[in-house]
């Protein structure tokens, strides 16, 4: 007899959480998601300047896994490219240090110090690409004109002068 109360008082508590206003989910389907209409566009006022910033990447071409001296060099163009890219990122995004150090007994005991940078770099262009006796040398830069212009298209706006850009010509 008490196992059939018990049930009951399962079978009230379920009818009352289905009853709408008693659950937090019927909110859920209240809720209203922002449409996006001409009037809810954002008028932007774009900076007076824009920074320019250059990093250079560098890759050894004989420590590149290829069977020619022709693909090696293509890897280490490859690399270099990447490594400019890393350091482009680590200027705008900054890097994330993490160490760990361990004590016993007052004894200094193993160390470890990582490094990482994690970031999205658009509108950035190589300058020049060379080689240097056996290392492979890449310059780009950073032009925030063009990651402003990048941004800018990707949001909706008002402005009707974009003047202040520049030519979209490179």
């Amino acid at each position: 007899m008490i196992f059939a109360s018990n049930n009951k008082w399962y079978l009230y508590l379920l009818v009352v959480l289905m009853i709408p206003g008693f659950t937090g989910c019927s909110a859920i389907k209240d809720l209203k998601l922002p449409t996006l209409h001409r009037q809810d566009t954002i008028k932007k006022n774009p900076p007076k300047s824009f920074a320019v910033i250059r990093a250079v990447g560098y890759a050894p071409i004989n420590e590149q896994m290829g069977a020619t001296e022709q693909v090696k060099e293509l890897q280490a163009m490859r690399a270099s490219k990447l490594d400019a890219y890393r350091e482009l990122s680590e200027r705008v995004y900054g890097q994330k240090v993490a160490s760990n150090v361990t004590v016993k007994d007052m004894i200094l005991g193993n160390q470890s110090l990582e490094a990482s940078v994690y970031g999205v770099i658009r509108g950035a262009r190589v300058l020049k690409s060379y080689r240097v006796k056996n290392t492979y040398v890449t310059e780009m830069e950073l032009d925030f004109r063009e990651v402003y212009r990048v941004a800018m298209s990707m949001q909706p706006t008002i402005d009707a002068d974009t003047s202040y850009l520049g030519s979209s010509e490179p």
